[in-house]
């Protein structure tokens, strides 16, 4: 990624604990002002914004950070958790991915349901709460391959095998699941529902261009933002605490990203079940067809996360992964995030496994040190435990409540 200056953009910071209306031309003032006051900004607004310059960043930081206090107070979360791949086969090809496989390498194929109980009993034993089922898209609908092994395992499809497994592994080590199985219908959501405290797909980017001859999603039929986004809204409708977010760097525009926000703020509007919007950067994978594409700036990431902030307002969870942002680690939480994500202390991060987790005590001490306070969630957020329990599935309901305090998060979280 480019670099940025951080022993200045700190000074600034430091020297600058509330925007400066004076440093901007009197309409971005204007933008910042109504939403510290607790407007909505629009997309034009919001335009303007995206493509502000280095020079600005600080007051948009300040901005951010302070809409986060208004919203989340000093505290930042994370989802201590087991990575589970259930299986490297997908139909799509993004030109970006390393985890997918060919079935033709002797590394594909799919967990077998004693391996997956392997990885939830040392997710147990190391306190763990979250199971993250992470798999390729329906890879039956491409392989034959696929279809073999599905039915060596007993099954018709990918779906069918993640909500056996997703029951398993609940019902014999207590850890939640939250699964990110790609695009799904409303019949298969509703049966995933079920068997996951929490469901996510990430939209990446609204633009079908992305999805062009030369695109990064050109061999991606999921990939499609139409049906990414029924997905999405289709889980608004069954109740389905979810997340979603963009990822930044792959050939979007910066209006794109904010069209980006704009239609996941629509949906959020309607059905309250957004729980968090990531904002993950694009890592450059060698043996893929990106492997040269430039990485997202260091500059555009925190700005992208303080426009992210200001446009979803106080009460979004904003999240940025940190184990791949560990050069500005320290800045993340005053440009207005409020999660660092699902973190391991055992299992990698299998979709970016060049790029290790930081270990809890050091998150908790970086956290810390930025005047913030480290706090342990479940797959689901305070405030549906709190506020929105129509959206715990009722199998999970007194595991929930028996695991969190008086404020949702997790009780006796403390790293």
């Amino acid at each position: 990624m480019g670099k940025l200056n951080l022993q200045n953009l700190k000074k600034d910071l430091e020297d600058k604990q509330k925007p400066t209306i004076g440093d901007f031309e009197a309409n971005i003032g204007e933008i910042l002002a109504k939403a510290l006051e607790g407007k909505k900004i629009n997309v034009e607004e919001a335009y303007q914004l995206i493509n502000l310059d280095f020079k600005h960043l600080p007051v948009l930081m300040a901005t951010a950070n302070l809409l986060k206090f208004k919203g989340k107070k000093d505290k930042v979360s994370f989802s201590k958790k087991v990575f589970i791949p259930l299986t490297n086969l997908c139909r799509n090809a993004c030109k970006y991915c390393g985890f997918r496989l060919e079935p033709s390498n002797k590394k594909a194929g799919f967990l077998t349901p004693k391996q997956v109980l392997e990885i939830a009993e040392k997710g147990k034993k190391m306190g763990c709460n979250e199971a993250l089922f992470t798999l390729g898209e329906k890879p039956e609908e491409k392989y034959g391959e696929a279809k073999i092994q599905l039915k060596r395992l007993g099954y018709n499809t990918t779906i069918e095998y993640l909500y056996d497994m997703c029951k398993t592994v609940f019902e014999k080590t207590g850890l939640l699941p939250h699964s990110n199985p790609g695009v799904l219908t409303i019949e298969d959501l509703r049966d995933l529902r079920e068997v996951n405290l929490s469901l996510g797909l990430m939209l990446e980017n609204v633009s079908s261009r992305l999805c062009e001859k030369g695109g990064p999603h050109e061999f991606s039929p999921g990939k499609n933002p139409k049906i990414r986004l029924e997905t999405i809204e289709n889980a608004g409708k069954l109740n389905i605490a979810f997340t979603t977010g963009i990822l930044l760097g792959i050939g979007e525009t910066p209006e794109e990203i904010i069209d980006s926000f704009n239609v996941l703020r629509e949906i959020h509007e309607k059905y309250q079940h957004l729980q968090e919007i990531i904002i993950q950067p694009f890592m450059a994978k060698k043996g893929t067809p990106m492997e040269n594409h430039p990485e997202p700036s260091w500059f555009t990431l925190l700005k992208t996360v303080a426009v992210a902030r200001i446009f979803f307002g106080s009460n979004m969870n904003i999240q940025v992964p940190p184990n791949l942002t560990k050069p500005i680690i320290d800045l993340l939480p005053y440009a207005g995030i409020n999660d660092w994500g699902g973190v391991s202390p055992i299992t990698p991060d299998h979709i970016n496994p060049e790029k290790p987790w930081p270990k809890l005590y050091e998150l908790k001490e970086i956290t810390q040190n930025c005047g913030f306070v480290l706090k342990q969630r479940l797959p689901i957020y305070p405030e549906y435990v709190k506020e929105k329990l129509w959206f715990i599935p009722e199998k999970f309901k007194d595991t929930v409540f028996e695991r969190v305090d008086s404020e949702g998060y997790v009780k006796n979280g403390d790293i």
